[in-house]
């Protein structure tokens, strides 16, 4: 059973860095070969995907955050991560880590940017 922690989110101003990371477990295959994704729910809204990093080292990003965030893996670690460089307010919300072809979700992680 696929297991996601997310981790590192908190207050911070607008203008500012937070780095996001994300613990993964339970992989029925090794975990370099899964495509990875953060999405985001900001209070009253859908969720929506964020960034992606496919297996093989591709990124995509959501046009209101690519520029400033950036996201990675570590298959040592079996981490994800995710930083966010020059904050903004609309970036307040839960951010979830998953691994598309699994469905999985972990309990996400509270972002607010806020002054």
């Amino acid at each position: 059973q696929v297991q996601l922690v997310e981790s590192g989110g908190g207050l911070v101003q607008p203008g500012g860095s937070l780095r996001l990371s994300c613990a993964a477990s339970g992989f029925k295959y090794i975990f370099s070969t899964y495509n990875m994704a953060w999405s985001r729910q900001a209070p009253g809204k859908q969720r929506e995907l964020v960034a992606f990093a496919t297996w093989d080292g591709h990124r995509n990003y959501t046009n209101s955050v690519r520029g400033r965030f950036t996201i990675s893996k570590d298959t040592e670690k079996n981490t994800v991560y995710l930083q966010m460089e020059r904050l903004k307010s609309e970036a307040t919300a839960v951010y979830y880590c998953t691994p598309p072809a699994t469905g999985s979700w972990g309990p996400g992680t509270q972002v607010i940017v806020s002054s």
